[in-house]
């Protein structure tokens, strides 16, 4: 009997040991947990850049006012919303962070891709449902376009994360 009831509390030690070397568990479409201030900071990073859509675009630009590319974007977004510096070009802010692969990318996640026979020429900010929001200069304007269809998706090169 004090057998069996030694089993009965080591099984569940044996169990709680192994969920906590195991991989992330999957939260959602593409999630994985993350810590309630990392989680905040990527809402409010979604949330204002959101804002910018229609922004029009300026090669070099830094700030709504005169325009923004696509590197300026996200350096005022995680500026301004999470008091995060990510400054330079697209490959410049690809060289920070920690990779994240494409089956646990989180909105607010950055996206990276090879625009110009270059890697990360191009940087996004992943808003969520297979989206992300970014300042191209076609069209001129800040605007929300699919990972997986249009002229991006066979571009895309990798994603990265600037929260836990």
């Amino acid at each position: 009997m004090r057998s069996f009831r030694l089993i009965l509390l080591i099984i569940p030690c044996v169990l709680l040991l192994a969920a906590c070397g195991s991989t992330p568990q999957k939260v959602g479409y593409g999630e994985t947990a993350r810590s309630a201030a990392a989680l905040e900071k990527a809402n409010e990073i979604v949330l204002f850049s959101l804002g910018l859509i229609n922004t029009g675009y300026r090669f070099g630009g830094k700030n709504p006012e005169a325009g923004l590319d696509c590197s300026g974007m996200v350096s005022y977004v995680f500026d301004q919303s999470a008091s995060l510096k990510l400054q330079g070009s697209a490959a410049d802010i690809a060289r920070r962070g920690r990779a994240v692969d494409i089956a646990y990318i989180q909105p607010g996640d950055l996206v990276f891709f090879n625009t110009m026979n270059r890697s990360h020429s191009h940087v996004g900010i992943y808003i969520g449902e297979g989206r992300f929001i970014h300042a191209p200069s076609s069209k001129g304007k800040v605007r929300i376009d699919s990972l997986a269809k249009g002229w991006f998706a066979p571009r895309f090169e990798e994603a990265r994360s600037y929260f836990d």
